[in-house]
């Protein structure tokens, strides 16, 4: 395993970091981890070498408006001396705050749930211009200080889900240690990209990644366009390592946050960990990438991860499967394949949670990670799988 500073927080941590957003799970319930399995995980990666565990209050739940199982999951995966040897990150839900004292009782009830006394690495969870003004005037600043000052938590930082101009106004408002962002070879200008990572990293923040595989979509099932620039460059590399290379050839960048969610994946991972130097990837090499990423941008319809933050939808509709399902068609299919995918997803996506059943009430675009117009975007699906 490599390791890097973390900005301020003068920490050194593994450069792989173990998401806990899209653990396994039974069934299809996001509320059930498969614990066998995913303590194995876990615990398989910190003997490896990963020394930074990430959560979060809602994760693995039915909505962002509840406690999720992942904060226990993560109490209960760093027993039997695990928590030693780790530092764990968890974020407060900002979206629920009405008053200053809801943060202290957010941070009171992750503690429990976590069961420790003191958080290593505490985000300001998803700011985006919608949260940005309350969190403010609410006195977040006293709160994070407050908060290190009594020992509940040892370094404060924010995860951000918007444009680059509030990006360094947050920045620049506090006295943050570290930051995180999305950041991958399709997401190089969006969001803070790769702008705010250098305006981040210059003012001495720590720097951890998220959506490093842009939620497995630059992991699995390559367009054959893709899958073949791969192919016949000389250096041999599955699509998630390019991808995690790519992300880790910046040497800005101290942790990759990625959700494992099988044996395999995260000892490809740990692999990969293991080599990727910053500065490493030639011009060539590069210049792969970049021929990637313009086939990607070229038929990519939804810019959506699957984060899940828009859900659960009122009136029922999987919004990230209809997008799933829209992006298929357009990345992999061909219009002579359309009854292939026609069908997949009448096999696939149930009645009650299609396109169709969007009541426009708008919930869910307020929630979006990706400021996508997700009503705008359904009623497209729902003309290109429900106007028969």
């Amino acid at each position: 395993m490599l390791y890097r500073d973390f900005g301020k927080t003068m920490e050194k941590v593994s450069v792989l970091g173990f998401g806990c957003m899209r653990l396994p799970v039974v069934g299809n319930d996001p509320t059930q981890i498969d614990e066998d399995k995913a303590i194995k995980m876990v615990r398989h990666s910190i003997d490896q070498g990963v020394n930074v565990i990430d959560t979060a209050y809602p994760y693995h739940g039915l909505g962002l408006d509840q406690p999720g199982a992942s904060e226990p999951f993560v109490a209960k995966v760093l027993k039997d001396g695990y928590r030693e040897k780790v530092k764990i990150s968890t974020k407060l839900p900002i979206w629920m705050l009405k008053t200053r004292e809801d943060m202290d009782r957010y941070l009171d009830e992750q503690l429990k749930r976590l069961e420790v006394d003191c958080i290593d690495f505490y985000m300001i969870h998803g700011i985006n211009r919608n949260y940005w003004g309350n969190i403010k005037k609410l006195g977040f600043e006293d709160f994070l200080d407050d908060a290190i000052a009594d020992g509940k938590i040892k370094h404060a930082g924010f995860s951000f889900h918007h444009r680059i101009e509030l990006f360094k106004e947050v920045v620049d408002h506090y006295d943050w240690s570290f930051c995180l962002i999305q950041y991958n070879y399709l997401d190089e200008d969006y969001q803070a990209g790769k702008e705010g990572l250098e305006y981040a990293h210059n003012k001495g923040l720590g720097i951890a990644v998220m959506e490093p595989l842009r939620g497995g979509q630059l992991a699995q099932n390559m367009p054959s366009k893709v899958q073949e620039l791969f192919d016949n460059y000389e250096v041999k590399r599955s699509p998630a390592e390019w991808a995690l290379r790519w992300v880790w050839n910046h040497p800005e960048v101290s942790v990759v946050l990625s959700g494992m969610n099988t044996m395999e994946e995260l000892d490809e991972n740990l692999k990969i960990a293991g080599e990727a130097l910053p500065n490493s990837l030639t011009d060539a090499d590069l210049n792969i990438v970049s021929e990637v990423k313009s086939v990607f941008e070229a038929d990519l319809q939804i810019n959506c991860t699957k984060c899940g933050y828009c859900m659960p939808c009122p009136s029922g509709v999987n919004i990230p499967e209809n997008f799933q399902k829209y992006n298929d068609y357009y990345l992999f299919g061909s219009p002579e394949e359309k009854d292939s995918y026609q069908f997949s997803y009448d096999a696939l996506v149930v009645e009650n949670e299609r396109a169709s059943k969007c009541i426009e009430c708008g919930i869910c675009e307020e929630h979006c990670t990706q400021d996508i117009k997700i009503i705008k975007e359904l009623k497209k699906v729902k003309e290109l799988y429900e106007s028969n």
